[in-house]
């Protein structure tokens, strides 16, 4: 085998390989013969069809396997001859031979990137430290309440947090639209999952009272169709329903996974998911803040092929998600384009972090592993079956690995970094950045469920 490599720019190479015809015959015909003993044709025994009917039947499609094994083969040989670190996967292009006794062709990929690694000395990052109070457990509980509420009827004008039942139906330019129109429809006023508009419109009317008001779809709304548009819609209110909020008592807390029915232990378990959240918080923000330093003082170049597969995951995740939660096919992103700048940020800090943990030998510790397992475990009721589900199989550790080694690096980076500590509260750590999509929930209360279901 011949081999040739070419420089295309800062990462890119081509690598020509040339390989013998005779090697590709030579393989042909051993798989024909291997073929010949087992093949089943009609009017002969196994074992007993002509070479030359074989040839004439499989040649084809075993020349065109060989050919493509030839190419992978050969070319994984010369990467390791010329001790390359490819990055994505090579680009196949066919050669027109220079002799007729070889066979040629060449693969385009790019190469891992040298990387430079910055100095923190002078970089700042902020610690936030907070603790979880009594208030926090009380809005949790709150919020707890909130989602096992339940409603009553009522005869008096609909206000501010009441479900309102109803139908409405709206038109642009007289013409009723796609998705405008809806029939016994419960909206919860002030809950924010309707335009402001139908709030306020509904706002003290009463059972059997109809109204029409106009709206203006915002020019961001993800409705194509209809953003920036104005539109005409007439309400019919059915009922109107107040809510009840549940008493925090014993059968509150059992509703939670408190079998004794202790409000206390109740407040202890919400207080310990807070507590956990907190501190997943604060390293999220740690982190964060060590993948920028990280990202601003070290010096690569990224690879084009990495950003764009990690573009195209990135877009399958985002479309598979926003599906799970009911949005419509015309809603879904088409195109990798929009993920490129976040993809190119994830693959640079993957490139840094594997050279800071491959140099300072910061390789996840099985310990670390265990306890970031057991801490995840500790939502659920029976703790020590769900270490053991995750320690079933090999595959399930991984995302606990990575967890270990990010912080492995943060650890790291912190210790060279100049650290300043600032106090903070729960609530202001926490509201900047809700859970998208949500509006009151927050993982601990979803901890807290997840323990009561489990």
């Amino acid at each position: 085998m011949q081999m040739t490599l070419e420089t295309l720019g800062q990462l890119e190479r081509r690598l020509h390989v040339a390989v013998p015809i005779e090697q590709i015959e030579g393989e042909v015909q051993k798989r024909l013969a291997r073929l010949a003993k087992t093949v089943k044709i009609a009017g002969f025994r196994p074992g007993k069809v002509p070479l030359k009917m074989i040839t004439q039947q499989y040649g084809p499609q075993v020349r065109s396997d060989v050919i493509s094994d030839t190419v992978q083969s050969s070319l994984n040989d010369a990467i390791r001859a010329q001790n390359l670190r490819v990055a994505g996967y090579p680009r196949i292009e066919p050669k027109q031979p220079a002799a007729e006794d070889q066979f040629e062709f060449s693969a385009v990929f790019e190469v891992y990137p040298e990387i430079t690694l910055g100095d923190l000395s002078g970089v700042k990052i902020v610690r936030p430290v907070a603790d979880v109070t009594a208030r926090d457990v009380e809005h949790t509980l709150d919020i707890l309440r909130k989602q096992n509420v339940r409603y009553e009827l009522v005869e008096r004008p609909a206000q501010s947090e009441d479900r309102v039942m109803v139908d409405f139906s709206g038109r642009m330019d007289g013409v009723e639209f796609p998705g405008g129109q809806a029939k016994d429809f419960a909206i919860t006023l002030g809950e924010g999952r309707m335009l402001p508009e139908f709030d306020t419109a509904l706002t003290g009317m009463t059972a059997g009272e109809t109204k029409t008001f106009k709206l203006v779809f915002p020019p961001d709304y993800h409705g194509r169709e209809v953003a920036g548009r104005m539109a005409e819609f007439s309400l019919t209110v059915h009922s109107v329903a107040q809510p009840i909020l549940p008493e925090i008592d014993a059968e509150f807390a059992r509703k939670f996974g408190i079998a004794s029915g202790s409000v206390d232990e109740l407040r202890s378990e919400v207080t310990a998911n807070l507590t956990l959240e907190l501190k997943r918080k604060i390293e999220a923000v740690l982190k964060q803040q060590v993948i920028q330093a990280l990202r601003s003082t070290s010096q690569l170049v990224v690879p084009k092929s990495l950003v764009e597969l990690e573009a195209e995951n990135l877009l399958r995740r985002t479309s598979e998600e926003m599906k799970q939660r009911g949005a419509p096919e015309s809603n879904l992103p088409t195109s990798a384009d929009i993920f490129r700048p976040q993809a190119e940020d994830r693959v640079a800090f993957g490139l840094i972090l594997n050279e800071i943990v491959r140099v300072n030998q910061l390789q996840p510790k099985p310990e670390q592993v265990r306890a970031l397992v057991a801490e995840a475990a500790q939502s659920y009721e029976q703790p020590d079956a769900v270490i053991r589900w995750h320690y079933d199989k090999p595959e399930r550790l991984n995302d606990f690995q990575t967890a270990a080694v990010e912080y492995n690096v943060v650890q790291w980076a912190l210790g060279r970094a100049q650290v300043e500590v600032q106090a903070t509260t729960f609530s202001a750590l926490m509201e900047p950045a809700p859970a998208a999509g949500a509006n009151e929930a927050t993982e601990a209360t979803d901890a807290t469920r997840d323990k009561a279901e489990s």
